[in-house]
């Protein structure tokens, strides 16, 4: 059950929090992880053989990449819920817990006589989510949802890649969008019970998830403009924003968001100080339907330098800019070094290094816990509940 206020005071913030999580694959464990992050207890119950993401790859000293990265900190519990033992015991976690998060198939919780009005009715403290793919009704309700199937359902899809090439987005968009609404939408609801006194009952879609995040290009095209076409690595209505090719071979980014880092630009970079009054330019709508001769003019300047030296005078003139880093790049990033933002936590195969959470809490280290071998904890947990 949840912790006093001084109790709280003195430990990580969701520290006495108990979380049962009936979860498998991305967005659900994803969420909990938060959980973990921040203190909670996250009991994860896990079929005969297994969560399915333990075994999409083994890249992590074994184990796999998408397993180590949204279920550290959490207590591995194998139960077969058709068997009457261990659906007593998960009735028991439930009954003691604050938090329930279930991503099983459509149909799966309540036919396991797990729907949330009758949990709540049970027990009228305890938070119940529920995530799905397309929702609870509608026709889509039984559809499988996975990541890019999302995406593509959502017009994501739609917008990534080159003219002509639609191409999934690098990171699981749509799991990730559900997950952090999940995270958000429980502590919503775990500050509100502190108020109430009362439990609620949520639920998450990844379709609606990716959906909201859809809303600048929806609204570019429902209101009579054109659809936005895939643009690369180039912005679909922002120009100049994308990669410049420099005197050496490489590229850099840059971002001119408003007509007075135009002239900086202009003025400051380019050396062209007239650049910026001429009419093919003079605001972002021209200056985006003439990208391609403003990437001709930034190009023929840039060609006089090497990518650290336009960075320089990027950096210099106030523009936005950036390099295109590849993973390992980014895991030597000197900016995640010096903010000390790596740590290393345990694993079944050992030490791995992961980053800390992106909400920094004053005073307080974020819990980097191990990842759970596959039933690791359950003797422990049937003799703790009485199972």
């Amino acid at each position: 059950m949840s912790s006093s206020p001084g109790e709280a005071a003195s430990g990580p913030p969701l520290r006495g929090v108990t979380v049962v999580a009936l979860e498998q694959a991305v967005a659900a464990p994803f969420a909990t992880r938060q959980l973990a992050d921040l203190g909670a207890r996250v009991i994860k119950i896990e079929r005969p053989g297994g969560d399915f993401a333990r075994h999409y790859d083994r890249r992590a000293k074994g184990l796999s990449a998408y397993f180590v990265w949204i279920n550290r900190g959490k207590e591995s519990v194998v139960l077969d819920l058709k068997d009457d033992a261990d659906r007593s015991l998960l009735d028991r976690l439930l009954a003691r817990a604050d938090v329930f998060v279930q991503n099983l198939g459509p149909g799966a919780a309540a036919r396991l006589g797990l729907a949330p009005a009758a949990l709540r009715a049970a027990h009228p403290r305890l938070i119940t989510c529920d995530v799905t793919g397309y929702g609870a009704d509608g026709p889509y309700r039984d559809k499988k949802a996975y990541d890019l199937l999302v995406q593509c359902e959502a017009g994501l899809v739609s917008l990534t890649g080159e003219p002509g090439a639609p191409a999934r987005p690098g990171i699981s968009v749509a799991d990730i969008a559900g997950g952090m609404y999940v995270y958000t939408g429980l502590l919503t609801a775990l500050y509100e019970r502190e108020r109430t006194g009362e439990g609620s009952q949520l639920s998450v879609s990844l379709f609606d998830a990716l959906a909201e995040w859809m809303g600048h290009p929806y609204f570019a095209e429902a209101y009579g403009g054109p659809p936005l076409a895939r643009s690369g690595a180039r912005h679909p209505s922002i120009s100049p924003y994308g990669p410049y090719g420099c005197g050496d071979g490489a590229r850099v980014f840059l971002s001119v968001q408003n007509d007075r880092e135009w002239v900086a630009l202009c003025e400051r970079v380019l050396r062209r100080p007239g650049l910026s009054r001429d009419p093919r330019f003079a605001d972002n709508p021209t200056r985006h339907a003439h990208d391609a001769e403003l990437t001709d003019v930034i190009e023929e300047c840039f060609a006089a330098h090497a990518a650290d030296g336009v960075v320089a005078l990027l950096d210099g003139a106030g523009i936005a800019n950036a390099r295109l880093r590849t993973v390992a790049e980014f895991a030597a990033h000197p900016q995640l070094a010096a903010r000390d933002r790596w740590r290393e936590f345990p694993s079944p195969t050992g030490t791995l290094r992961g980053l800390l959470p992106p909400v920094e809490v004053a005073g307080r280290e974020a819990v980097m816990g191990a990842v759970p071998g596959l039933g690791e904890h359950t003797a422990a947990i049937r003799a703790e509940f009485g199972a």
